[in-house]
């Protein structure tokens, strides 16, 4: 893993460089993520994204960060779904690293630092995540920052045009 991989809360400056790789990686991303508009993949579609996700981060409902390389945005690390309740406290962790930075150790260390983020900051007990079934190169990530899968989400999501089963992950956060 490289040592200069950083993770930071996302800012509205950070809508340029993540269409840039949004746009590049569109058909390498279409096997594991939904659909999206046409405006997703601008730097406007995604400021407005963006704002957004600061405004959950306000609510204490999402902490969206991006993925630094070298002070480079190369992706995104978003923990969503908290609930900060004390007899729940837990959260989703959700990322993807652009193409260009793929297999360099930027996931694993990203991952790693949002738990971080999520005991530390957030005060959560419980980490979530859920993968495509084929998607194997995330599953190794979770794998390796400690998550156990638990069960399988039948048809739990729309992708490229079917549904699909999602794989889910857990994680107690602190152990």
């Amino acid at each position: 893993m490289r040592d200069s991989t950083r993770i930071r809360l996302i800012e509205p400056a950070d809508a340029a460089p993540i269409a840039v790789h949004r746009t590049r990686d569109v058909e390498a991303f279409r096997p594991w993520e939904p659909d999206q508009p046409a405006d997703f993949f601008t730097p406007e579609g995604q400021a407005e994204r963006i704002d957004r996700l600061l405004a959950g981060y306000r609510a204490g409902t999402v902490w969206p960060g991006v993925v630094l390389a070298d002070d480079q945005v190369i992706g995104q690390v978003t923990v969503g779904g908290v609930l900060p309740q004390p007899h729940l406290r837990r959260g989703s962790l959700g990322y993807w690293i652009a193409g260009a930075a793929q297999n360099q150790g930027h996931a694993g260390r990203a991952v790693g630092l949002a738990l971080r983020v999520m005991a530390d900051e957030l005060g959560l007990h419980r980490a979530e995540a859920s993968t495509n079934l084929e998607n194997l190169p995330s599953q190794r990530v979770l794998r390796r920052n400690g998550f156990s899968p638990y069960g399988v989400a039948h048809s739990s999501i729309l992708l490229d045009g079917k549904w699909r089963d999602s794989l889910l992950w857990e994680r107690i956060v602190g152990d």
